[in-house]
């Protein structure tokens, strides 16, 4: 990733993910694997629901249908790999981290397109972030997958973010720290599970 990206991600996120939450991940990384490819699932399935809420947009349709079918490859790469390491998928209840985001996100227009592409950003930003940590203490293939991976996720949080910049004119920063603020306290607080985006383990 490059020192513009890395600053990028560390600009609009609030607070960096725990160590505790990066020695479990390491020491779990089979079990996370699992989330993981949920979670690649679930961007491909928010870029999608972007496009169909505003097909009129005509930049922001074609990058996202872009990011959508990479965000898919990704889940098909996640996929391959649980295969060849024999691990085996695992139906999970969504986790908070998403879900509750997403309760923040206004309901009137513009405010609410503004307010998805922000979450999105928020969410691909602590993603690189946890590609860029993870890769080093972990396995071949997965070191050299999860930092292509940290290459990826810091082009789409900048994509999202250039979309919010362009749809907000100003005054977007403001709405950005607020929900940046919710973001970092479910990245960082105790949690019951270990999820690719969940905080310590508690």
């Amino acid at each position: 990733m490059s020192e513009a990206a890395r600053a990028g991600v560390d600009s609009i996120l609030c607070a960096p993910s725990p160590h505790a939450w990066v020695r479990a991940a390491a020491a779990r990384w089979r079990e996370l694997l699992s989330d993981h490819a949920s979670c690649e699932k679930k961007a491909a399935s928010s870029a999608l629901a972007l496009m169909f809420a505003y097909p009129e947009d005509r930049r922001l349709v074609p990058a996202l249908s872009r990011l959508a079918r990479e965000e898919l490859r990704h889940y098909e790469q996640v996929h391959a790999l649980m295969q060849r390491l024999e691990i085996p998928f695992v139906r999970q209840r969504p986790g908070r981290y998403a879900s509750q985001l997403r309760r923040l996100v206004r309901t009137a227009e513009p405010d609410r397109k503004l307010d998805l592409l922000l979450t999105a950003a928020l969410i691909e930003a602590r993603s690189c972030e946890r590609f860029g940590l993870l890769a080093p203490h972990l396995p071949e293939p997965l070191r050299t997958f999860y930092a292509q991976l940290q290459r990826s996720e810091a082009r789409h949080f900048e994509h999202y973010l250039e979309f919010a910049r362009d749809e907000a004119g100003g005054g977007w920063q403001a709405r950005l720290a607020e929900l940046a603020a919710v973001e970092a306290q479910l990245a960082t607080g105790a949690d019951a599970e270990l999820r690719f985006h969940s905080g310590a383990p508690g």
